[in-house]
């Protein structure tokens, strides 16, 4: 069997079945486990996010779709020569992947036509069915049954450990920083199975800008940082972005010193495995007096005013 991941979740979700050694191509921000960088990477991002900031990374997407020209490459002799028996993709999110059409077109290219699985979750009950069918399409079904009931029992656990009537704090979780984003999709849901209540987006529903002042006016207990794509140490590299902002300092959030930059990349904004490893992590942020913290420091941080 030959995979080709078009999709870091989706490689998350092959390694967790045990099929790392069936990879035979990935994308450039496959990372994780470590051992995923062996693989040939097939697709490549026309934008360095490393060395831009927020606002050019936002000007930039938005010129290359306007454009027609896609923010991503598939890098076709590599793609021919790993000749993938399945494919796994998605038609979620022209940002998050190639698209789905230039993934079907490159495949019928191929010698043998490979067997394409695309990925579109939008809560937590599809991301464990996504599980679920990767598993059936690579013989791995049982496996991939036995890892949904794990991960439904580590959520089943924090549903059981917050008081029936307990305070619901709102949370405003933030996708990206210039412009402002609220995060969508399955990212409410999470925080209401934390224990939280985020008045910023709805469970299911895509990400959306939105302006500084809708933030503001719900003032929020507690403020996560989660910039698609960014580590800790890189959001925090633009905190001065949300610095800036009137009235920021005055959110309940600021004051109390609950203002949490989290790594988005690994843990909220891959629909994954690790997305329970974010509720986990939300827990700990949202009700530190039920969830004892164990995050590490390239999990989440806690800011205060001095910073």
């Amino acid at each position: 069997m030959r995979i080709c991941s078009l999709l870091p979740s989706a490689t998350e979700i092959v390694y967790v079945l045990g099929l790392g050694d069936s990879i035979v191509g990935v994308t450039h921000e496959c990372d994780y486990p470590t051992q995923t960088k062996q693989a040939p990477v097939v697709v490549h991002s026309r934008i360095d996010p490393h060395h831009t900031s927020s606002s050019e990374i936002n000007q930039s997407v938005t010129q290359h779709l306007k454009s027609n020209k896609g923010i991503y490459t598939l890098d076709m002799p590599r793609f021919n020569e790993a000749d993938p028996d399945i494919i796994l993709t998605q038609a979620l999110c022209d940002v998050c992947a190639l698209d789905y059409n230039e993934v079907v077109a490159a495949a019928r290219s191929l010698p043998r036509r490979p067997q394409i699985l695309s990925l579109n979750p939008s809560n937590l009950s599809e991301v464990f069915q996504d599980i679920v069918r990767v598993g059936e399409i690579t013989g791995q079904g049982g496996t991939a049954e036995n890892v949904v009931r794990g991960l439904e029992g580590r959520v089943q656990m924090i549903k059981n450990a917050l008081p029936h009537g307990a305070p619901r704090p709102k949370v405003a979780c933030i996708e990206w920083l210039d412009p402002l984003y609220s995060a969508g999709h399955w990212i409410p849901e999470m925080v209401e199975i934390a224990g939280g209540w985020d008045p910023l987006a709805d469970t299911g529903q895509p990400s959306q800008q939105i302006p500084w002042s809708r933030i503001r006016d719900c003032q929020p207990d507690v403020v996560i940082l989660m910039p698609c794509g960014f580590d800790i140490d890189r959001t925090v590299e633009e905190l001065d972005l949300l610095d800036r902002l009137p009235g920021w300092n005055t959110l309940p959030a600021i004051k109390e010193d609950r203002l949490y930059p989290v790594n988005g990349h690994a843990y909220f904004n891959r629909p994954g495995p690790r997305l329970v490893d974010g509720l986990e992590i939300l827990a700990q942020i949202i009700h530190p007096e039920i969830f004892p913290w164990t995050a590490t420091s390239d999990q989440a941080v806690r800011l205060t005013q001095d910073k």
